[in-house]
């Protein structure tokens, strides 16, 4: 029986919807505008199509958005004296640096840099702290997003084995620490494209998550009939198509239930931005958070 497509396009309306009406209430109640800064340097197509998407989306939900486009030759000093600007300017809540940036700009300064309240991205690295030691601020937008679709799907974590197949500090690194926080107490595999015998470990998931960059790594014999299969891979194809990191018609016949690419993961994570820059507008005014 063909598995049950867990639809991720339909879910992030559902919850904008629920986000746009938590802004109108605080922009009535409390004179707030939540406000999400981006900053795109260069002009890298596949960055400004999702730059656009952001803001196209923030401003939907009634929030301010700010663009912010630099020249491709900025220096580390610029970027970085913007990043401090935007981190004194009362009027954002939320900042994101989009990447990758040119390979003459150094990430993880500009990320350290970050004001952790208005880290809306969760990259700053005392923002992955806290969610390492139990106790998180913002959570990753991308693992956020995997979990609200578990969640709407009612796909049990509690005593489950979850396999995460990725290490990345995007996605395979928060998610399996989010997983295993208590709440959500699955026991976590953190599995990568060298392990050995992949196919083994990943039949033990009663979920398996991948997260790879590596288009059709996961085949039907990856996964235990009946499984949830949560595909965060994003590739062109030769043909330009976009394919996930599961090989979706082999895996469809064999798992209980999966995300489609496009239409799966990938909405949920503007979602979960525009999420974390509403908490992010009420935690900084000490109002209580959803």
């Amino acid at each position: 029986m063909p598995a049950r497509i867990l639809d991720g396009k339909a879910l992030a309306e559902k919850v904008r919807a629920r986000i746009t009406a938590d802004v109108a209430v605080v922009k009535e109640e409390h004179g707030i505008t939540p406000g999400l800064a981006a900053v795109l340097v260069g002009e890298d197509p596949a960055s400004q199509v999702y730059v656009g998407m952001k803001h196209r989306a923030t401003e939907a939900a009634g929030m301010l958005s700010r663009q912010v486009v630099l020249d491709a030759d900025t220096s580390q000093e610029e970027l970085e004296g913007l990043i401090a600007a935007l981190n004194d300017d009362d009027a954002i809540d939320g900042i994101l640096v989009q990447l990758p940036l040119p390979d003459h700009l150094d990430p993880r300064p500009v990320q350290e840099l970050i004001d952790p309240a208005k880290d809306v991205d969760a990259l700053n690295p005392y923002t992955a702290g806290r969610l390492a030691v139990g106790d998180p601020t913002f959570l990753s937008c991308t693992p956020y997003g995997v979990l609200e679709i578990l969640d709407e799907a009612g796909v049990p974590t509690s005593g489950a084995h979850v396999v995460v197949v990725g290490r990345s500090n995007l996605v395979g690194r928060p998610l399996a620490n989010m997983l295993s926080l208590k709440g959500r107490d699955a026991t976590v595999t953190v599995a990568h494209s060298r392990t050995r015998d992949l196919a083994e470990v990943t039949r033990l998931g009663d979920v398996v998550v991948a997260a790879v960059g590596s288009a059709g790594l996961i085949t039907a014999e990856h996964v235990r009939p009946g499984a949830t299969v949560i595909d965060v891979g994003t590739n062109r194809a030769d043909d330009g198509r976009l394919v996930g990191d599961v090989d979706f018609d082999g895996v469809a016949e064999v798992a209980g239930a999966i995300t489609p690419v496009p239409g799966g993961v990938g909405p949920m994570t503007v979602t979960m931005l525009l999420q974390n820059t509403l908490e992010a507008a009420r935690a900084r005014r000490g109002l209580p958070r959803r």
